[in-house]
């Protein structure tokens, strides 16, 4: 008797210890999942831009250079595994002002790694201090995106399944370079070769570059000083740099907006739709409530959630439809 309870008393005390260590081992990771959940609960929407640039920022795999001007790189970040990896080719926004940099888009663009897709985000040459966008920004994108194929002779890319993706400015630059083969033959562009892509995801795009340059707003009027001229003073830059103009793209555009979005509003991608609606092209547009013009680039948010499933989703399509040597050529 007293053999059986000296057992049972030694079994529950490796019982214990047992429990013991299991505790000590899976409380921290209650408690960080609970501390997650608390802070992503917690986040004010829309967000604001300081709290989105105040986000931690992941250092980039590899910063390269594209060509001689300090603004002409881009970081290349890479998922864990062999590859080859399908590429998105991330533009920032900041209204194409040369105060605003790529920085801010690391969260999503490392969010994007973590699917298994490449991020390949590129800087370019900004209006300010007198200085306009035109043509050194479009330039600059066309050089950075082709510089993709010298990076697949380094790095495992998959060039077959390339995706644009841009934010607000960034938007209406990934647009265009997706529209560039609709360049008229006489434009200072049109020389460059282009480059296939599966798809564009606009994040809060300025899409109508023109009709954004009438707005009041901070954004609104950056347009003038970039482009060097209102639309009336300068059309021919306007007719080669806007995606509005350079419709129907023939490419598919997904359009994620922010319902409560002040800077770039709905109306922007609905105008678009409209527009490459009526000439064939089917765009789509996710309007996501609660959240605005800044959510698109935080990684925690719906918005980006949204953007994130369809870039998997144009890639995954692209896995089963592309052949290399579309109408696009590259």
């Amino acid at each position: 008797m007293k053999s059986r309870k000296r057992k049972s008393a030694q079994g529950q005390a490796f019982m214990n210890k047992h429990l013991e260590a299991c505790a000590r081992t899976i409380a921290p990771l209650l408690l960080a999942a609970m501390l997650n959940a608390c802070v992503s609960s917690h986040v004010e929407r829309p967000i604001s831009w300081t709290a989105l640039a105040e986000l931690p920022r992941s250092e980039a795999d590899h910063r390269i250079a594209y060509g001689d001007h300090p603004d002409q790189f881009g970081e290349l970040r890479l998922p864990d595994g062999p590859g080859p990896f399908p590429v998105a080719v991330v533009l920032h926004g900041g209204c194409w002002l040369s105060q605003y940099d790529l920085g801010y888009m690391a969260g999503i663009s490392e969010s994007l790694t973590r699917q298994g897709i490449a991020a390949w985000t590129i800087e370019y040459r900004r209006s300010g201090d007198g200085v306009s966008g035109w043509p050194a920004t479009f330039d600059d994108v066309v050089l950075g995106l082709m510089h993709l194929a010298t990076l697949a002779e380094r790095f495992p890319l998959d060039l077959d399944r390339v995706v644009l993706t841009g934010h607000s400015a960034g938007g209406h630059l990934a647009l265009w370079l997706a529209s560039r083969h609709r360049l008229p033959s006489d434009s200072p562009f049109s020389r460059q070769a282009a480059f296939p892509v599966l798809g564009v995801v606009g994040l809060a795009a300025i899409t109508d570059l023109t009709g954004y340059a009438e707005g009041t707003g901070g954004c609104n009027k950056a347009v003038v000083p970039f482009m060097g001229g209102t639309p009336t003073e300068v059309p021919y830059r306007y007719a080669n740099a806007d995606p509005m103009a350079l419709l129907p793209s023939q490419v598919p555009v997904r359009l994620v907006q922010g319902a409560l979005d002040p800077i770039v509003p709905v109306e922007q991608a609905r105008r678009y739709e409209m527009a490459a609606r009526a000439q064939g092209d089917r765009p789509r547009v996710t309007v996501v409530e609660g959240e605005g013009h800044f959510d698109m680039a935080d990684p925690r948010s719906d918005s980006w959630r949204a953007a994130a499933e369809t870039i998997a989703d144009l890639l995954q399509a692209g896995r089963r439809n592309f052949a290399r040597g579309s109408s696009q050529g590259r």
